[in-house]
């Protein structure tokens, strides 16, 4: 089940071997599975996703800069 969240602030990830990439501030949706969190978003009317470990979301929950959408 996925859930609907906001980046508030800097949210990063890692496409394969290349450089860190920002998540832009904004709507995002979070699909958790057991050791990652799928993250989709909208960038410039082109549809985006990646994958990060889930202690990589869990830490950015924490900090503030993804908010749930209650």
């Amino acid at each position: 089940m996925s859930t609907q969240a906001t980046v508030k602030g800097l949210v990063q990830y890692r496409a394969g071997d290349g450089p860190l990439m920002d998540i832009p501030e904004g709507p995002i949706e979070v699909e958790l599975a057991a050791d990652s969190a799928v993250v989709s978003w909208t960038h410039e009317e082109e549809s985006l996703n990646t994958a990060i470990p889930l202690q990589d979301y869990e830490r950015y929950v924490s900090e503030g800069v993804i908010a749930k959408v209650a």
